[in-house]
């Protein structure tokens, strides 16, 4: 909570007020965290506050779904059982909760902290980043002049806490196409702790019936999406993660060795495939995830004779 050296809070959505020492500010969970040093060697002296924005959160159309960037990872949630989702026929909000979990956070950060704000901060594990790059997503940013670009969420995110935005840009919103969220999909992640940071988190996803999207994040240092014609064999699919991700690609720090981080890509990555070459809601696939779906906790007599005996 250090930011001791902020001289102004300017309410404003308008990049042209930005300058050198300027930070934009959503929630803030990580700029307040991180501080007043929080972008390099030079304190921040100004927060430009888009509290007052009053863009809406989710917006649902034929299209598919525009989620702010100052949408909240709450109103995210409940957008699966909202009314504006309601009979619509898209697996692809499946997604929506698994990585919404992928937080493993308090609700004090799911009420503050936003979808734009964890594409911006590019942490190899933000989970908002998984998630709307696997939808194919597409990030509109703004610039001084009026000026606005897209960028794929898959090719936003550059490294770790890196990402393409030039000083003063703005993330605007993020587009969902309808054609991605129609398709079959499939989500796997794990981690090295329970309820731990992830560590590898893939999302597949069958196109029009046949055609595999594999994205690959938290593994790496960016997001890597894979794209087959049709389903590939596990060889194919083991030859396609060898040539799209290099060694050096794979993340290190304290939640996994790249390594480790390779070895559950490939396993989960297959775990992926057999699930969508399967029928739809066939029974007796393995599936390692570590916390999704949701599975109940052992019966109260037995943790108590676990702790016990600890």
């Amino acid at each position: 909570m250090d930011m001791n050296t902020i001289e102004a809070v300017v309410p404003t959505t308008d990049p042209a007020e930005w300058r050198d020492g300027d930070a934009w500010l959503a929630g803030g969970t990580v700029l307040f965290s991180y501080g007043s040093l929080a972008f390099g060697p030079r304190p921040l002296r100004r927060l430009l506050d888009l509290g007052t924005a009053g863009w809406t959160p989710v917006t649902v159309s034929d299209d598919g779904i525009d989620l702010a960037a100052t949408c909240t990872v709450a109103e995210l949630y409940r957008l699966p059982e909202s009314t504006e989702a309601a009979g619509l026929l898209w697996p692809g909000l499946d997604l929506v909760r698994p990585c919404c979990d992928s937080f493993v956070a308090s609700f004090k950060v799911w009420n503050t902290s936003t979808v734009g704000g964890n594409l911006c901060t590019s942490l190899p594990a933000g989970p908002m980043i998984s998630l709307c790059a696997g939808l194919d997503g597409v990030a509109t940013i703004l610039g001084p002049g009026g000026a606005s670009r897209t960028v794929p969420v898959a090719d936003f995110v550059t490294g770790d806490m890196k990402n393409c935005l030039a000083p003063s840009e703005l993330l605007r919103s993020i587009h969902l196409p309808a054609s991605a969220l129609a398709s079959r999909v499939a989500f796997r992640r794990l981690s090295l702790s329970n309820l731990g940071r992830s560590g590898v988190l893939l999302i597949g996803r069958l196109d029009g019936g046949t055609s595999l999207v594999l994205t690959v994040t938290a593994a790496t240092k960016r997001p890597v999406q894979l794209r087959f014609d049709g389903l590939p064999e596990q060889d194919q699919l083991a030859a396609a993660l060898d040539d799209g991700i290099p060694q050096e690609l794979y993340h290190d720090d304290i939640h996994g060795l790249p390594a480790w981080r390779r070895d559950m890509t490939y396993r989960l990555a297959e775990e992926i495939r057999a699930e969508l070459a399967a029928p739809e809601g066939a029974t007796g696939l393995q599936a390692s995830g570590d916390f999704w779906p949701p599975r109940a906790l052992p019966p109260l007599a037995g943790r108590d004779a676990l702790s016990k005996g600890a």
